[in-house]
This record gives structure tokens, sequence and C-alpha cells, in this order.
């Protein structure tokens, strides 16, 4: 391109974009969900063109949220729902219902028995002890169960290499022989 000697950048003008202007841009289902007009199941995975745009007054310590738009593969409903940045996660807004979860639900009760632990820890140090004692008993549990898999798997895998080369040398002289023949 040709820039005359004259040129300023400065005097073009700025393009006013509205602040709630929506994009469109592929993305996966980020959870499984049932829409609410057809009943069509919607599989974490599946690909849609969706709609994306910054939800207006909302941020999570100065993190943008974003709100999507897709449509439904049966009906064309609209189905809404938003970034969660605070859970790491997403949260449905409107046009389906989302589904169970049980990673979400197992990952709660270990937060939550883990805080239980850690509260009965500070108030008892006997407590701390005994939960020493018995993570130690589990990780040697552990490590004896995984040494009899390695020995078990040793036993069912005797390889006899000797035997495999013997055989690879017969095959080799018999193309050897039907070579020259």
């Amino acid at each position: 391109k040709y820039y005359p000697p004259d040129f300023d950048p400065a005097k073009i003008p700025k393009l006013k974009l509205p602040k709630d202007r929506q994009y469109v841009v592929r993305l996966m289902a980020p959870f499984n969900m049932r829409c609410k007009t057809c009943g069509e199941y919607i599989y974490k995975g599946k690909k849609f063109n969706a709609r994306k745009e910054t939800v207006q007054n909302e941020v999570y310590l100065g993190l943008p949220i974003f709100r999507f738009y897709i449509k439904c593969t049966r009906c064309l409903a609209e189905i809404t729902f938003k970034t969660d940045p605070e859970n790491t996660d997403y949260t449905m807004e409107h046009g389906a219902t989302r589904n169970f979860q049980a990673e979400k639900l197992l990952e709660e009760e270990e937060k939550r028995l883990q805080k239980e632990r850690e509260e009965e820890e500070l108030n008892n140090p006997m407590k701390v002890l005994e939960n020493r004692t018995k993570d130690s008993k589990l990780e040697m549990e552990v490590l004896e169960n995984l040494q009899e898999l390695k020995e078990l798997n040793q036993r069912q895998a005797n390889v006899d290499f000797e035997a495999m080369l013997k055989q690879y040398k017969e095959l080799e002289e018999e193309q050897r022989r039907k070579e020259q023949e």
C-alpha cells in the first residue's frame, strides 16, 4: 500500500461499535442439556454456531462474563447460557435445563469432606495424628497392591526371547532358500 508523505493516522476517525455487539463464534456445548420446548437432548461437545456478547454490568475480578445464544437442533428454539468464572463453569439462563452431572456432585462432596477434616484437625491435635496414620496405612496398602499386580503381570508375561530369535532365524533361512531356488 502507498502512504503519502502527509498521511496522519491520528486523523482517521475511530469506529464507534456498540458495547453489546454480538459476534458469531463456533463453540461446543459445555454441558449436557435438554431443550424445554421439544425435549431434545443436546450433549456435551456438540458443535454450534453461536452468537457471543459481553454481559453488561457483570464482571468477576475484572474478567468479563460472556453470554452465548445457540439454537436447538430440532425445534430451533433459542438457548442461552453464560460463563461463570467464579466456579470455572457455565450457567444455564433459559431455553433448556442442565442435565444431572455426577462428576460435579462428587467434586463438591470431596471438597465438603476435606473441609470437615481440616476443621476437625484444627480443633483436635490427636485427630491429626490419627489421620496421618490412616493415610500412611492406606498408602502402604496401595503400594502393596501395586507390587502384587506387577508381580502377577511379570509371571503371566514370560516372553521367551531365545525362541523368538530362533524362529526369526529359521524364517530368514527359509526365505534365502526360496530365493536361491
